[in-house]
């Protein structure tokens, strides 16, 4: 029997895996994060299925990938349809709720196509990516969006905050010397505080609900997706985390100059968007990496008081903890800002999973190097809760193998895929592409990564003997046998999508025993 009763989700936004100490960072400590690595397993090469906040996460919400749920980009809807994390653990008998961000947008077409009102229960799943949204909040409130009734919003009118946005003028922007505001939406104004006191930060915010839902469950199960919206820009945080560190502490740039000279099409028209030039400056750099560092340090803090609320409750024991990622940040490397595309700081994730129970024990504190994907959490957690993985339709794989030390990372997938709809963005323009035109797939092997654009030469990677990713063997004809290949990886991949939902193997197997006996076909 699974001693795992509740499922701890936490997910940060834009966390790069290198700025955790417990990843290799020099000068950022994590200890609350790095705990969990030592209670748990860390994950070294884990993935997301598209290096963009809306697919990815619709992939963690899915099990499936981005060509399979087909909400390619933000704001495109994850179709009704489709099943998400509750459908798969809710019948297991958790409560399945929300704490912080999803960036779901709701299928409203095909919920009225079939009659699903969103005010009913099921209809509530459905346009809530399957949570309960015990505190949903989405972060990222400028004017043109505004809303007056999200929940973080009410909590700051609560609490004495005025004005018209109170995310956008007190969490995200600071003040001078002459009261005036230092809006976060630009990167100058990064090293000033927050107006907000420290506890009422989004991410205090988002443990602070965490907490209070942990401690009002008794002895009911529950999966809990704590979804913190930082350190996602903008790059601001609150006093003490502000000045806790400076350019001293930046770690020296990844990017080489023939990347800017005889790069990649696609990749330089990415160089030319407004946060890839701002970016490749050095005094921009150093003014907002401290913050991006002081926010990972704020969200560390506050993972700590949130483990500490598991001990308090007697959790710890019989709770299985994730802490990931939904993507990287760029942060200058390669003199790209944000993220996107498939270099290491964009598309490879934080990882770490606390299996509570005693086959877990011999991983305790390990470092796996197996290919993980962002998909392969969902099984894992309806495997730990008892359940049959339905494999029919998640595309990913449990990672309690791994987890028990019983699969080596050799005997685990050869191969990782993340993708890209870049239809939205100005490169597909400066390229000349049409909007369904922009699509690029990653393979990422042990030791190579394959770039697949459509219209353009691929993208080669050595990681063995270029952990930078600096050097692109792509047209060089020494290595076509090595990118055919990883093509041919790519059609297996594309073959083997799983498209026939409805209808398990063990039915096929079963009907297809008539298929001798069927009448049609004889003289």
């Amino acid at each position: 029997m699974s001693k795992v009763k509740n499922v701890l989700f936490l997910m940060a936004d834009q966390l790069r895996a290198d700025y955790l100490s417990c990843y290799g960072h020099p000068r950022l400590h994590t200890p609350n994060i790095d705990a969990l690595a030592t209670r748990g397993t860390l994950f070294e090469r884990a993935y997301v299925q598209s290096p963009v906040c809306g697919p990815s996460r619709m992939s963690y919400y899915t099990g499936r990938y981005v060509t399979s749920h087909g909400a390619t980009w933000n704001n495109i809807p994850l179709s009704a349809g489709e099943w998400t994390l509750g459908d798969y653990v809710r019948p297991l008998g958790p409560r399945v709720a929300l704490v912080g961000k999803t960036h779901m947008r709701v299928d409203r077409d095909g919920m009225a196509r079939v009659g699903l009102n969103g005010e009913s229960e099921q209809g509530r799943y459905v346009a809530e990516c399957g949570f309960e949204p015990y505190a949903r909040d989405d972060g990222l409130h400028p004017d043109f969006i505004y809303d007056p009734d999200a929940s973080y919003e009410r909590y700051l009118r609560a609490h004495g905050y005025d004005g018209k946005n109170l995310w956008q003028d007190w969490a995200n922007s600071g003040i001078d010397q002459d009261g005036n505001l230092l809006s976060g939406w630009y990167m100058r104004n990064a090293r000033a505080p927050a107006r907000i006191a420290d506890e009422h930060s989004e991410t205090a915010w988002t443990t602070d609900e965490a907490i209070g839902f942990i401690e009002a469950q008794g002895d009911r199960p529950w999966v809990l997706h704590v979804s913190y919206i930082k350190p996602h820009w903008p790059y601001i945080v609150s006093s003490p985390y502000h000045d806790r560190y400076g350019a001293e502490d930046c770690v020296p740039v990844v990017r080489a100059e023939q990347e800017k000279t005889a790069g990649h099409p696609v990749y330089q028209a990415f160089m030319h968007h407004a946060e890839s030039e701002v970016f490749s400056r050095d005094e921009v750099r150093e003014t907002v990496i401290p913050t991006y560092m002081g926010l990972i340090k704020q969200l560390d803090d506050h993972i700590g008081r949130l483990i500490a609320c598991l001990e308090a409750q007697g959790r710890l024991d019989d709770t299985m903890i994730v802490l990931t990622s939904d993507h990287g940040d760029y942060l200058g490397d390669h003199w790209l800002g944000e993220k996107e595309l498939f270099h290491e700081p964009s598309a490879r994730v934080p990882l770490i999973v606390v299996d509570p129970s005693r086959e877990a024990d011999g991983m305790r504190g390990q470092r796996s190097h197996a290919l993980v994907e962002a998909i392969d959490l969902i099984p894992t957690f309806v495997d730990a809760l008892g359940g049959e993985v339905p494999y029919q339709r998640l595309e990913g794989r449990s990672l309690l193998p791994l987890l028990h030390g019983q699969t080596a990372a050799g005997e685990w997938r050869q191969y990782a895929v993340s993708e890209l709809d870049y239809s939205f963005r100005q490169a597909r323009r400066e390229l000349g592409l049409g909007a369904s035109d922009a699509r690029a797939y990653m393979i990422a092997t042990k030791d190579w990564k394959c770039v697949f654009y459509t219209h353009f030469r691929p993208q080669l990677f050595d990681l063995k003997n270029d952990a930078g990713e600096l050097v692109d063997l792509g047209d060089i004809p020494a290595y076509q046998d090595r990118i055919r290949e990883m093509r041919e990886m790519l059609i297996e991949w594309l073959q083997t999508r799983k498209t026939r939902v409805t209808t398990t193997d063990a039915d096929i197997d079963r009907l297809s025993a008539f298929a001798g006996k069927r009448l049609i076909g004889l003289w």
